[in-house]
């Protein structure tokens, strides 16, 4: 059983953890958030004594505080002082005092109206917590699932006016949680465009650490996701607890460490840009959060992180299902193609045994540049030289699957969209609007954009024989302003949100064996809300392989390899201008989900044989990487000069290692394995060579590579039975 009620004590249980929460005189308390306990009994809980400046509820009782309790609801105004979790205006005031009124067990997990939400819930069990306010005449329910098959919990909120007045709500997060005072570090994924999921590690000090994104999109600078451990943990000892977002749109994460050294944790929907008018009768729900935790480390968090991920948020008609290799026809073309090119590019594609070609920008209406025609999603059959459906069977008759690439939220002023709808566009009312890329934001808030791109991606989807979207987002929201009054206006991020989500789950479903890939200028919305509908995701325009290392291996903090897609692209690297050998760039990229941005059309006969031979081998250890467990072997986000990450997938390990500059008089670098079976024997393929499990994890396979700058080298070995 999941979840356990003992009187006044609550145990939600995962496999290997418990939340433990206690309830007093109406208060939800959380006693322990961590390895599982079958039976607590009070052996840690807060010895309560007169704070000085901390607000007691109960004139007779100085010694209890909310400012000192530890908590899973922070309420504004009754003495807690530290960030809360809830601030809900009413009459004349935001102070909110919910009590605890009653517990329901639910057996699974329950779908948030409007918003993504795990699936494949039967084995689970959801605990609500229902508290009300009397005076402000609201009711509060807080769930929690507990997953058996894993350790995590995911949580969200529902607030109902059950009064006759309207109330707002400024902010209202999915989670929150507070752990007693320790030494702890705090890990976030930050970076900025073509630079995302940097590795930050810090130590935890007074005061708040917090990242945010009040840019419509959860954004390429941070991931809406939190890491906190204990100051000793490595990638294979200690505790480690990680708070997701199942949210695209504008975020907010923090840890609290307060005078007292106690720390507290929360996400959910930015306070900035927001507000929610809650009528009397109405209800709002926050997104879904997500609770991971791990005793075995920042590995032990990251199998659990992408475990859960790929068998309860990416779509199950892809979680086991092999991504194919690619061929994306944008860095070969740019605009400027014609049927021709485009057909050359395929058949060369075909020839090295990729399975999947992708036709980018520039397919529909007036589109010669990125100037125009977005919105205008109409076939320009004069450039296709015909129709889709031509150009499509024309690819499919090669044995190739096809791929097209959208931009559904975007208008250009210079569209026919535009000038039939110019109050479509987000925008404010006398002023000039702001341009990124010389493109505007549609407003999904407004139920005729929303109804009105329904329509217009079904019919093109209907219409054509279509394996693949890549769905961008290409620059982020400005000039909010298309509410009838302000407050409209702060909830029109959160209403353009909950639009996306009603046009992509809409069509996810109906076409459910279309594979979706999301891409915002590659990670600016690597989120798992979009990975809830779109299996796939870009993970940066980044497509130099020694730029890529930091990037993917940040992502594997808590996302699993097959929801990332890697590219080989052309030297010299048309971001960075760097030369990396093609084998390099090989190996890097089948770090992923493997594919190609570069013109095969103009490579030598030598390069197009070394990339067959580069998707063949992918083809035979693509299993590994898609549905393997990852192993970090050499982080290359601290200064390093190396990069190593393993993978285990039944009998099969493959093993990559990416040297970035050569160096003089150095001893070779000796990767110690992760994993395996100590008393097996591992044969490496392409030798004659076995080596036993303990050998290679605790003496180690030393890499041996010739002088020169960016070299890689890749080992696959097979457990002999």
């Amino acid at each position: 059983m999941a979840i356990k009620i003992d009187k006044h004590l609550f145990y939600i249980n995962t496999k290997n953890s418990s939340l433990i929460i206690e309830e007093r005189d109406g208060y939800l308390l959380l006693k322990h958030l961590g390895r599982k306990i079958e039976s607590y009994h009070f052996s840690n809980t807060v010895f309560e004594r007169d704070h000085a400046f901390s607000g007691n509820p109960r004139s007779n009782e100085r010694s209890f505080s909310l400012d000192t309790q530890r908590q899973v609801l922070g309420q504004h105004g009754l003495g807690d002082f530290r960030q809360p979790s809830l601030q809900v205006q009413h009459a004349n005031n935001e102070v909110t005092d919910f009590r605890f009124v009653e517990s329901q067990l639910i057996k699974g997990g329950l779908e948030v109206p409007g918003l993504p939400s795990p699936h494949s819930t039967e084995d689970a069990e959801t605990l609500a917590f229902i508290l009300e306010d009397s005076v402000a005449n609201l009711r509060l329910i807080l769930y929690y699932t507990a997953f058996e098959d894993s350790n995590t919990i995911a949580t969200f909120t529902k607030l109902e006016n059950i009064g006759r007045e309207t109330a707002v709500i400024h902010k209202n997060l999915s989670l929150m949680a507070d752990l007693p005072a320790g030494t702890y570090d705090v890990i976030s994924l930050q970076g900025a465009y073509a630079r995302e999921k940097t590795v930050r590690r810090h130590k935890l000090a007074q005061g708040i650490f917090k990242i945010a994104s009040n840019r419509g999109a959860s954004g390429h600078a941070q991931t809406p996701s939190l890491i906190l451990c204990d100051s000793e943990t490595t990638e294979e000892a200690g505790q480690v607890w990680a708070i997701q977002l199942l949210y695209s749109g504008n975020f907010e994460a923090w840890i609290q460490q307060n005078q007292l050294n106690e720390v507290r944790l929360g996400i959910g929907i930015n306070e900035d840009n927001f507000a929610w008018k809650l009528e009397a009768g109405q209800t709002f729900y926050s997104p879904v959060a997500l609770m991971n935790y791990s005793a075995q480390g920042l590995t032990g968090l990251s199998h659990e992180s992408q475990a859960f991920v790929q068998e309860h948020i990416i779509p199950k008609a892809f979680a086991k299902r092999e991504r194919p290799i690619l061929i994306n026809n944008w860095e070969a073309t740019y605009f400027d193609f014609k049927k021709e090119k485009l057909l050359e590019l395929a058949d060369e594609a075909q020839k090295v045994g990729i399975e999947l070609f992708v036709l980018d920008d520039g397919w529909f209406g007036n589109r010669f540049d990125d100037n125009r025609a977005l919105g205008d999603w109409f076939v320009n059959e004069d450039k296709l030289g015909g129709s889709l459906t031509e150009l499509i069977a024309e690819v499919h008759s090669r044995g190739l699957q096809f791929g097209l690439w959208v931009e559904p939220e975007m208008i250009s002023v210079d569209s026919q969209l535009y000038r039939a709808h110019p109050d479509w566009a987000i925008q404010v009312p006398d002023r000039d609007h702001t341009f990124s890329r010389n493109q505007l934001v549609l407003d999904y808030a407004n139920p005729d954009v929303v109804a009105y791109i329904k329509e217009t991606l079904d019919q093109l989807l209907s219409q054509h024989d279509i394996d693949y979207i890549k769905w961008d987002m290409n620059r982020n929201i400005t000039n909010l302003g298309n509410g009838t009054d302000y407050l409209a206006t702060k909830m029109q991020s959160h209403k353009y949100i909950l639009g996306l989500y009603e046009i992509v789950k809409y069509l996810t479903e109906k076409y459910e064996n279309i594979l979706f890939e999301s891409c915002s200028g590659g990670g600016g919305r690597n989120d798992l809300g979009m990975m809830r509908y779109f299996p796939q995701v870009w993970a940066s325009d980044n497509t130099d392989a020694i730029a890529r290392l930091p990037i993917q291996y940040g992502s594997s903090y808590l996302y699993p390899t097959i929801s990332m897609g890697a590219h080989v692209s052309a030297v010299p690297n048309h971001q960075m201008g760097r030369i990396t050998p093609l084998a390099t760039r090989g190996h890097v990229a089948m770090m992923g989900n493997l594919g190609y941005e570069l013109d095969l059309t103009s490579l030598s006969d030598e390069e197009l044989n070394e990339i067959a031979a580069q998707v063949a081998h992918y083809k035979s250890i693509r299993r590994i990487i898609q549905f393997g467990q990852q192993f970090r072997l050499i982080n290359p986000c601290q200064g390093s000069n190396e990069s190593a990450v393993q993978f285990n997938y039944k009998d099969h390990s493959v093993v990559t290692y990416v040297r970035v500059l050569a160096t003089v008089e150095e001893i070779e670098t000796t990767l110690k394995l992760k994993g395996l079976e100590e008393d097996a024997l591992y044969s490496l393929e392409g030798t004659n060579q076995l080596y036993s499990g303990a050998e290679l994890m605790y003496a180690g396979l030393t890499v041996v590579l010739p002088q020169g700058d960016f070299l890689s080298k890749q080992y696959v070995f097979v457990k002999k039975q």
